[in-house]
């Protein structure tokens, strides 16, 4: 559930109306609801109460500083994937045990700095990230904890580019690979190996993936075991999907039933790195029809938000729910919602059926909260939208909107 809805036919974000916040900050515009990431954060993590647990919220799905805060008075830990997030997450105040560090291609800087911060753990993808690991902590003469991400070669049947958990995908180690780094693990110096971390996809709408990678991870635990290792901690990623159009994801509280059923019997302190779960349906992208176009072949509705705002149509023709701000009668009509970006590519939506729109009318694009301003960019030199969050009648300013000068204050030794 989210609190994005209308009255008298007019879309609110809690209980301010977008019309309102389109005013004061223009379009394209990013809102979040406040009330939505708590309720949701509360939903994902209470599902797994009664068992020693850490959520630690995947900060790449929204990394706004602002939201990042509210997640962290829930009780949030945070899941990383370089050093700009792990800057942005301490700043917003995230104990450092509370943070894990995932990604393939950490930098030595970047490892200097979590060793520094003294992050929980980091999930090491490759052996010769282990060897920079230990060989960086040795340097500075402290112990890095560890957990190896395993490749348990489980289908998560969701779109390829967001599949992880697969022989073929870069991420991770096959189990054989990452038995022998275990091993290799445990005279280094430097290194506690201390965790097991898996991943293997995101939008996964069925739970039965999860419960496979599981069975295996319980296998190769188990060797672990007898090899003396004593693992504390299972990281199971995230990955859990929402309702964008039809998809009919499991409840978090189903999905938590499920995994703590299969790990009753073992003594670990489960990680879960939610992101589109909690922030995908807490925010919408507001934007304005600029112009309709008919052409022999296809009706275009042209509006300011483009791929550079929100690229996930483009890069993996996803779908978002797109409606009028201000609901109207009249006739619903087949269009391509583009925007002004010189690429064909450029799209929000493609032959989708919409009330029909006129020049000014403002749009909202729905489940636009994860995975939206934080693959944004500045391409076609359009400056990036602002954010902001609605806490019922509070209106908090995230992010400012870009003006020109933003494009050019780092390339100031030109002029």
């Amino acid at each position: 559930m989210h609190y994005f809805e209308y009255r008298n036919r007019e879309l609110f974000a809690e209980d301010v109306s977008i019309r309102e916040l389109v005013r004061e900050f223009d379009t394209p515009l990013y809102i979040y609801s406040a009330r939505t990431l708590r309720r949701h954060f509360q939903a994902f993590d209470s599902a797994f109460q009664g068992i020693s647990h850490l959520t630690c919220f995947s900060v790449k799905a929204n990394s706004n500083i602002c939201v990042l805060k509210l997640l962290a008075e829930m009780g949030s830990g945070m899941d990383i994937v370089s050093g700009g997030e792990l800057f942005r997450v301490l700043k917003a105040g995230i104990d450092p045990q509370k943070i894990v560090y995932s990604g393939v291609g950490k930098r030595e800087h970047e490892i200097r700095e979590a060793l520094l911060s003294d992050i929980l753990m980091f999930n090491v993808e490759s052996r010769q990230e282990l060897e920079k690991i230990n060989q960086v902590a040795g340097e500075m003469n402290v112990q890095a904890r560890v957990s190896l991400r395993i490749n348990p070669d489980v289908d998560p049947r969701t779109h390829p580019y967001i599949s992880t958990g697969l022989k073929k995908n870069k991420f991770g180690m096959d189990l054989e690979q990452a038995l022998s780094s275990y091993q290799l693990a445990m005279p280094l110096p430097y290194i506690q190996p201390v965790g097991i971390d898996c991943h293997i996809g995101s939008q996964l709408t069925s739970v039965e993936p999860f419960l496979e990678a599981l069975e295996r991870i319980k296998i190769f635990y188990g060797q672990l075991v007898d090899l003396g290792m004593e693992i504390r901690y299972l990281d199971l990623g995230g990955g859990l999907g929402i309702t964008y159009d039809q998809e009919d994801p499991p409840h978090p509280a189903e999905f938590g039933r499920a995994v703590k059923d299969s790990l009753k019997e073992l003594d670990l302190t489960l990680i879960l790195e939610p992101g589109r779960v909690i922030a995908g349906n807490a925010g919408i992208l507001v934007t304005r029809v600029l112009y309709t176009k008919k052409t022999p072949s296809k009706n275009f509705v042209i509006v300011d938000a483009a791929m550079n705002d929100l690229l996930r149509p483009s890069l993996y023709g996803s779908y978002h729910r797109i409606a009028p701000v201000q609901e109207k009668d009249g006739s619903l009509c087949y269009v391509d919602v583009v925007g002004p970006i010189c690429e064909t590519g450029d799209f929000l939506a493609q032959g989708r059926e919409i009330p029909e729109a006129e020049q000014d009318d403002l749009l909202a694009v729905f489940s636009a909260g994860a995975y939206g301003f934080t693959m944004s960019s500045q391409y076609n030199s359009r400056p990036r939208p602002a954010e902001v969050l609605v806490d019922k009648n509070e209106v908090i300013l995230a992010r400012r909107r870009e003006v020109y000068f933003d494009l050019l204050q780092l390339e100031e030794q030109c002029f």
